[in-house]
């Protein structure tokens, strides 16, 4: 017997630091919901991607019109995703990666051509104090970055290897 939990989605996300200082946040606001704040990134398509590192790159110059670099695995978060299938759970991959560019008029995909409310980008000061600032989505990343932001920029550390 097994307690394995069936993957029904996996999803590419962007712990993105613009100068090792601001991490870059989209702000969701949706009618009649209060806002939240979420990392840029969304689900691997297959088919599309050939890996979850090629979802993430396509993701972000989708939702920000941005090029990054020196992508490294982060965090996982495995959450219950019964919408999908019932006990299915849904697989998040967290990469922090710094920003090396970003034209938001390349902006496309779902999120700007049929968007449902408002995609703002954001800059949040990369400390406790600019986390504690704004709503991040999911709990479980803003606990990994408040309690881990020294980690996080160790992980973009050029001798890491």
């Amino acid at each position: 017997m097994t307690d394995e939990r069936p993957v029904v989605k996996r999803t590419a996300r962007a712990i993105l630091l613009d100068n090792d200082q601001n991490l870059i946040l989209i702000k969701r606001t949706k009618p009649d919901e209060p806002p939240y704040w979420i990392t840029p990134g969304g689900g691997v398509e297959p088919g599309v991607d050939g890996t979850v590192v090629d979802a993430l790159h396509r993701e972000v110059d989708e939702e920000l019109g941005a090029k990054v670099v020196d992508v490294v695995p982060a965090f996982v978060d495995t959450v219950a995703d019964p919408a999908e299938t019932p006990g299915g759970v849904k697989v998040q991959h967290f990469f922090v990666c710094r920003l090396a560019a970003m034209d938001p008029g390349r902006r496309h995909g779902p999120e700007v051509e049929e968007p449902v409310g408002e995609y703002d980008i954001v800059r949040v000061p990369f400390s406790r104090e600019g986390l504690a600032s704004v709503e991040v989505v999911p709990p479980s990343l803003r606990a990994y970055l408040s309690a881990n932001i020294e980690g996080v920029r160790a992980l973009l550390a050029p001798d890491l290897g």
